[in-house]
């Protein structure tokens, strides 16, 4: 199993921009995904495997967002213990999407390698993001 923590604020992947260069049309990430990407990418590499993973994948990612500083002591203590979840913005598979996109081509070759994905939102005073890449046909 590859475990990776990305400490700070998660960003969602953002809409895809585009541009009209010439006749042609181009695609690019708003800047906070591209930036977000670019800080997993520094960690993937610290735990990448020697050679990208080619087997079926179980990916889990838990990202925890900051508690508001502006609520009360009793919600802060239910965001806390688990009792009082995010039902706000961002959505869980926008979260995963930009994460899996940057890891692939360092932990493992293609998303599509991806089986079985699990992803939670939770509350925490230290946000970030774990991400847990199991191999699925290891017996």
């Amino acid at each position: 199993m590859i475990e990776l923590i990305i400490p700070g604020i998660v960003v969602a992947q953002g809409r895809p921009r585009f541009a009209r260069r010439g006749g042609f049309v181009q695609t690019y990430d708003p800047p906070k995904s591209k930036e977000y990407k670019e800080l997993i990418k520094t960690y993937a590499h610290k735990v990448k495997p020697k050679e990208p993973l080619t087997q079926a994948l179980s990916i889990e990612i838990d990202v925890y967002r900051e508690i508001p500083k502006s609520w009360s002591k009793k919600k802060k203590e239910d965001a806390t213990n688990g009792t009082l979840l995010p039902t706000v913005k961002s959505d869980v598979d926008n979260y995963a999407k930009g994460i899996m996109d940057a890891i692939s081509g360092i932990i493992y070759e293609d998303d599509k390698q991806v089986c079985e994905l699990k992803v939670t939102k939770k509350y925490s005073n230290d946000p970030r993001a774990e991400v847990k890449i199991r191999n699925l046909e290891e017996k």
